[in-house]
């Protein structure tokens, strides 16, 4: 059984200390609630993908499916990356990781990509797929899951999150495939996600692919966090020498094998004295258990 630590059961922490879990139990079941929203918009999105349609097709069709269930506005614009796209092979500057007029084919792999905001809860998921028969593809989405099982209990067991990169990069060259996630702005593996409250710019306006709300957050916690020694973004460097702060944190760990990229994204939750993910009925959790149990 989780230990899970409530908003109301915070004390006065002294200098230095991390700070107490941010969320009750009613903020959990909204990001758990929008989460569940953001997965069944990707598999419809995914549901309609056939040879042919392009990145931006494929982008389009994810906002209009998020924007019907009642998104009001995105951490980041929802991406679509089709065949090697999904190996970031070949990325060369942020740009490129905007969707494109890059068309699906037959047996080619696809990652779906979103971060929606209502009522200030975020949530940010990413779907991998693929268009006919690719073993390639289903060999990493089942080893996909040792990842998981590996971050969770390496945050149970208070490692920093420079650490516990290092061991996900380790089982990565392990299975033989590329640590992709290192092409991300800044390396990150990961990201914090608070509620964004009181917002001073108007929702659905996006600069670089982030809403400007996003920016106005994400600057606030960088400047707090780093005036306590944290970092609210989890990457390999100096910045993420430190445990995993108490609250929500996105995780995406990107592989990739020559030309097949694929990933997860999802919230996991970290208190003062446990870490367990928000939830477990997620479509890469029922395809790598499906998987396994077929060999």
């Amino acid at each position: 059984m989780h230990t899970r630590t409530h908003a109301h059961e915070r004390t006065r922490r002294g200098a230095g200390q991390p700070p107490a879990f941010p969320f009750d139990e009613r903020d959990l079941d909204r990001f758990r609630e929008l989460q569940q929203l953001a997965y069944r918009c990707a598999e419809r999105t995914a549901a309609w993908l056939e040879p042919g349609v392009t990145e931006r097709e494929a982008a389009r069709r994810l906002r209009r499916e998020l924007v019907a269930e009642g998104v009001q506005d995105f951490f980041h614009v929802p991406f679509a990356w089709f065949g090697d796209r999904t190996a970031f092979r070949h990325f060369r500057t942020p740009l490129q990781f905007f969707a494109t007029g890059r068309r699906l084919t037959e047996g080619m792999s696809y990652v779906l990509d979103c971060a929606p905001v209502v009522d200030g809860y975020t949530a940010d998921i990413g779907y991998a797929g693929k268009v006919g028969d690719n073993p390639i593809w289903d060999r990493i989405a089942e080893d996909l899951l040792e990842y998981r099982e590996l971050i969770v209990r390496l945050v149970r067991e208070r490692r920093t999150l420079n650490e516990v990169y290092a061991a996900v990069d380790a089982k990565i060259a392990e299975h033989g495939y590329d640590n992709r996630h290192q092409v991300y702005p800044g390396r990150v593996i990961g990201h914090q996600v608070t509620r964004m409250r009181a917002p001073r710019l108007p929702a659905g306006v996006n600069l670089f692919g982030f809403g400007v709300r996003t920016l106005q957050t994400l600057g606030r916690e960088l400047v707090s966090e780093r005036l306590h020694g944290r970092s609210p973004l989890w990457a390999d460097g100096r910045a993420s020498r430190h445990a995993p702060t108490p609250g929500l944190w996105a995780v995406e760990p990107h592989v990739g094998f020559r030309d097949v990229g694929l990933k997860f994204e999802e919230l996991l939750v970290v208190t003062e004295d446990d870490a367990y993910w928000l939830d477990d009925d997620l479509p890469h959790v029922h395809r790598g258990r499906a998987l396994a149990a077929a060999r």
